[in-house]
């Protein structure tokens, strides 16, 4: 807003705002009046900050000249893993059944449309932004296509997936997208459990629910309230209906807006107990309002990230693409950390868990994006709330809500993805198994550049008399493969487990150094030392010195043991700023050591975290990104020591550790 009139409201809002979080308030009145608010004053809310309009790793803003469907830096193949037995959670995904064609979207937005044309025609908005999100596995499917549903049934099943939970459209007797859902009722062979929860809301153009531009709405009444629960009947019915206690279980979306919450769950009630349906389970999605359930009738509410919570803004740290975006940027980190955290109410709730959050492909130019999601970062939210959050709530009584399954247009997405593959699958199927306490480190890993096989020779020798049990990862081109791996051989003892990666002999440093530590990381590995290349191992009193140290010091996250006998490239301050904010760290700061690939360090894995999770592209590193060449690389390892210290942990100089 930059008139005057919109100034002033900003100025009210903003007052108004700080006047209503001092009122003493519950949380259910409070989430009502704001809703109320927004519902009627929506455009008074102030803009979000904007980003930074001159920029990026190139200077100046730019879309990345590479395709949207690369494989980044940890993406995950598909693997085939036996489950815990017995499960510690039933996990329940949000289903949107979407992805076919039907007479209403013809209308309204074009003959053939689905959410996939959304999905596509996604553009980035400042540097990092992952979009277009695209399928992978099952591809652009079409509901229509009965092995679709049976597909992902059997994928969701796979990965520890209990149920799915699927959005039903009904508007006074007018239902949406429902076919796919009927055909699955016709499917005797899938045998994965269901709910419905119904979208009560308005469908308006915006995709938000509000009463903006509405294409078909609501009409809420006790006759309406009667008529769903006939329709929906067959679902709560069907053997596979998901049961709490034995009692079939119904969602609604924003209970609300009934005229009379309480009234509408004892006419449900009232009317399955007189149709051979029984007592039923009702619960509300906690997505605008957070009443006790028992207060409107219902039995239990479901929490549904990113909804009911504000983590901190970082559109103004974004090197923007389109210097006309006008969207809103937010920490997903801190959304999980704080929802991860929140104790239980004494009423009866479901925990929530959201994978990641774009919505860009619906609202162009004006998404909301949660950015710094990560698999890793899922997997801990999604373990604390099962393992920590529930863990007083006996297991078969645990229910996890995951939202969503495939929201494709809203980037919030378990199915197997282009860019990560299963990650966010292999992330759930992790969380399930019970954490193990923190333990020292078994071995020291580290990552050889084969340079010749009588360099490596030494190197072997050097760690064999360490007497440690080294696992050594040797990084060499295709060309001396043979070499290596006699070296190896001969040089070889039962101490020291040696792993072969042939990489292109023309890959930047920094990509092979990432796509190494993201393997050793994601095997459980924790202590890693990177000599620079062609260099002469420390003597074996310093390696067990500086490897016992990481062992009896918990916070110890970087040693540097020898720097680099090459002068660092310059590199331009806006390109560490766009790659700070790419990673998550203070984009301002430029206290960053001359740290590069040519110093020998020690790191410990889960201090760089903050960079692996960031899932870079590793067309980042090519020279024909758009930069100029080992600018990324140089860029990138700059700031290790700064993404050390990010993620909590010290770092310091081997002379300091050895005198």
């Amino acid at each position: 807003m930059t008139t005057l009139k919109g100034r002033l409201r900003a100025a009210v809002y903003l007052a108004l705002r700080t006047g209503f979080r001092a009122l003493p308030l519950s949380d259910g009145q409070r989430d009502r009046l704001r809703a109320r608010f927004l519902d009627r004053h929506g455009d008074w809310v102030p803009p979000p900050a904007r980003g930074r309009v001159a920029g990026g790793l190139s200077g100046t803003a730019r879309r990345p000249l590479v395709r949207a469907d690369e494989a980044a830096i940890g993406h995950v193949p598909y693997r085939s893993e036996a489950l815990p037995e017995p499960l510690p959670a039933t996990l329940v995904a949000f289903y949107l059944p979407q992805f076919h064609p039907f007479p209403q979207n013809d209308a309204w937005w074009g003959k053939g449309f689905t959410e996939w044309r959304n999905v596509a025609r996604a553009l980035p908005q400042f540097e990092g932004h992952v979009q277009p999100r695209l399928p992978a596995d099952l591809g652009f499917y079409d509901l229509r296509n009965p092995q679709v549903m049976r597909d992902q049934a059997t994928l969701a099943r796979e990965y520890g997936v209990g149920a799915f939970c699927f959005y039903y459209y009904w508007f006074s007797g007018t239902t949406l997208m429902e076919d796919p859902l009927r055909q699955w009722l016709a499917d005797d062979s899938i045998e994965m459990p269901f709910c419905l929860c119904w979208a009560n809301e308005n469908w308006a153009r915006r995709w938000d629910g509000r009463n903006d531009d509405i294409l078909i709405a609501q009409q809420h009444s006790a006759e309406d309230d009667l008529a769903f629960i006939a329709h929906v009947a067959d679902y709560l019915r069907d053997r596979r209906a998901f049961k709490v206690d034995g009692k079939p279980m119904l969602l609604v979306y924003r209970p609300h807006l009934f005229p009379d919450a309480r009234a509408t769950a004892q006419r449900w009630r009232q009317w399955c107990r007189e149709h051979d349906i029984g007592e039923i389970h009702l619960a509300y999605v906690q997505g605008f309002e957070r009443p006790d359930p028992r207060d409107i009738g219902f039995d239990a509410a479901v929490e549904f990230p990113p909804n009911m919570s504000n983590p901190r803004a970082l559109t103004a740290d974004q090197y923007l693409i389109n210097p006309d975006f006008a969207g809103d940027v937010r920490d997903w980190r801190e959304l999980a950390s704080e929802m991860a955290a929140r104790p239980l109410p004494d009423y009866p709730l479901y925990p929530g868990v959201n994978p990641a959050w774009d919505n860009e492909a619906r609202r162009s130019g004006k998404g909301r994006v949660y950015l710094h999601a990560s698999p890793r970062g899922y997997r801990d939210w999604l373990s604390t709330t099962i393992h920590g959050r529930l863990s007083a709530v006996p297991a078969a009584e645990r229910l996890v809500f995951i939202n969503a399954w495939n929201e494709w247009a809203e980037g919030a997405v378990l199915e197997p993805d282009m860019r990560l593959g299963h990650a966010w699958l292999e992330a759930t199927r992790q969380a399930l198994v019970v954490p193990k306490a923190p333990q020292s480190p078994a071995r020291p890993c580290v990552i050889l550049q084969a340079i010749d096989s009588d360099n490596l020779g030494d190197q072997l020798a050097a760690l064999r008399s360490t007497g440690l049990p080294w696992r050594v990862v040797v990084t060499t081109p295709a060309g001396l493969r043979a070499a290596v791996e006699q070296a190896t051989q001969r040089e070889g003892d039962q101490r020291v487990a040696v792993d072969i990666r042939v990489i292109d002999e023309r890959q930047d440093a920094a990509l092979s150094f990432l796509e190494t530590a993201e393997l050793l990381y994601s095997e459980g590995e924790q202590v890693q030392l990177t000599p620079a290349a062609g260099s002469v191992l420390p003597d074996a009193a310093a390696l067990t010195r500086i490897f016992s140290a990481f062992s009896s010091e918990p916070e110890l996250g970087l040693v540097l043991h020898a720097r680099s006998e090459h002068a660092p490239l310059p590199i331009p301050a806006r390109a560490r700023g766009a790659l700070r904010a790419r990673i998550g760290l203070a984009v301002d700061h430029t206290a960053d050591e001359d740290f590069t690939l040519g110093t020998s360090f020690w790191v410990r894995l889960s201090a760089l975290r903050p960079l692996l999770d960031a899932h870079l592209p590793r067309s980042l590193f090519a020279t024909h990104a758009g930069m100029g060449a080992d600018e990324a690389g140089n860029a990138v390892t700059a700031l290790i020591p700064a993404v050390v210290r990010h993620a909590g942990g010290r770092v310091r100089h081997a002379d300091d550790l050895l005198h």
